[in-house]
């Protein structure tokens, strides 16, 4: 069966939206913190922050294309979700450690 046909225009919208509301926390990442190098997770922590702004532009670029293969955009929504979830991990390692939970 085929999905609704509104699905893709969600799709889509929700993607601008999450891209939106990380503009403000990633413009604070870099200008605010800089890149540091002194801890490894942090290191990691910039670098996958870097890459995933850049495969999302990548994947955003790539959408109006007709002459991409039909592997191309899958890889680069992996990508994507890779960089992302690394992001989560490292910045909830941090949480986690720093702060903990109390219960």
């Amino acid at each position: 069966p085929r999905p609704p046909t509104w699905i893709g225009g969600l799709h889509r919208w929700s993607g601008r939206a999450a891209f939106l509301l990380t503009i403000p926390v990633a413009f604070h990442c870099l200008y605010a913190l800089g890149l540091q190098y002194d801890a490894a997770r942090v290191l990691v922590h910039s670098l996958l922050g870097c890459f995933f702004y850049g495969v999302f532009v990548a994947k955003m670029l790539a959408l109006p294309r007709r002459g991409l293969p039909g592997w191309g955009l899958p890889v680069l929504g992996g990508l994507a979700f890779t960089a992302l979830v690394g992001l989560w991990l490292t910045s909830s390692l941090w949480f986690f450690t720093a702060i903990g939970v109390r219960l």
